[in-house]
């Protein structure tokens, strides 16, 4: 079996994200920002400069994984089912939260998630701009960890009734037929915000500062590894039918909630379509 030492994949995540991402912050030229799929699918120098970075990095310390980054799935759409059997990948998204980064607002991260043999058992979500990492691997809890050493378990927050809770929601990808509805619904919640980026909907979540987080496209980069942390932190992960979230699945939505109960709340009484 491979063996694997979370603490280097979180510092090969952040030299790359020190390297490549802090000094073109508010810096990028026209031409060093374009679309991909769609205005809003955004890719820039950093995140292509990074990912190259933590794929060499990886190659040299894992030369056995399966290496499944954003960008190389947009390069080569066919690496993406790889990831269904590879007996062990790292992947990785360099940037998460593109757009916030091209637009200059210090909101982004850069995530990593370990899969062997279709399980997920490792998450980091980086914070470039605090300098710290909130990790899990599977049964060891998360933690809010520091370079000089300090950490901090982290735990969902308490549930709450339905008109108290806080939610992070990407609706874009919603279907557009119920995408009504839903925001109808969402004024049930006493606040539903959307940062843009995944990984600090997640760190939010699994620090106890809101009650759910929710989407319907389901990228690996984007959801492994902050799922695996919420569940660590004591929180509740399904996806729409209620079945589990694995690394195979593109699709069917997810839910991520402080607990079972509020998740049924919510897919009950908001979550709806």
């Amino acid at each position: 079996m491979t063996s694997f030492d979370i603490t280097r994949l979180a510092d090969i995540l952040r030299d790359a994200s020190r390297k490549e991402t802090l000094p073109r912050f508010r810096r990028l030229d026209r031409g060093q920002v374009r679309a991909k799929s769609e205005a809003i699918d955004l890719v820039t120098e950093a995140d292509e400069a990074a990912e190259r970075q933590i794929k060499a990095d990886v190659a040299a310390a894992w030369p056995e994984a399966l290496f499944v980054g954003e960008e190389s799935v947009a390069a080569e759409p066919a690496l993406l089912d790889r990831l269904d059997d590879a007996d062990f990948a790292i992947v990785v998204d360099p940037v998460d939260g593109t757009a916030n980064f091209a637009a200059g607002l210090p909101l982004y991260a850069t995530m990593a998630a370990v899969v062997r043999r279709g399980e997920t058992i490792a998450g980091i979500i980086y914070d470039p701009m605090g300098d710290d990492w909130v990790v899990a691997e599977k049964g060891g809890g998360a933690w809010l960890r520091r370079p000089d050493g300090d950490a901090t378990r982290l735990g969902v927050a308490r549930a709450l009734a339905l008109s108290q809770m806080v939610g992070h929601i990407s609706i874009t990808f919603m279907p557009s037929e119920g995408k009504a509805e839903l925001l109808a619904n969402l004024a049930r919640v006493r606040v539903a915000a959307n940062y843009r980026v995944a990984g600090h909907d997640y760190r939010t979540l699994a620090s106890g500062h809101c009650h759910f987080v929710a989407y319907n496209k389901l990228m690996p980069w984007d959801h492994l590894g902050g799922t695996l942390i919420a569940e660590e932190a004591g929180g509740f992960a399904r996806r729409f039918d209620g079945s589990r979230y694995l690394p195979q699945h593109r699709t069917g939505g997810l839910i991520v909630t402080t607990d079972p109960d509020t998740w049924s709340l919510l897919r009950r009484e908001v979550f709806t379509v």
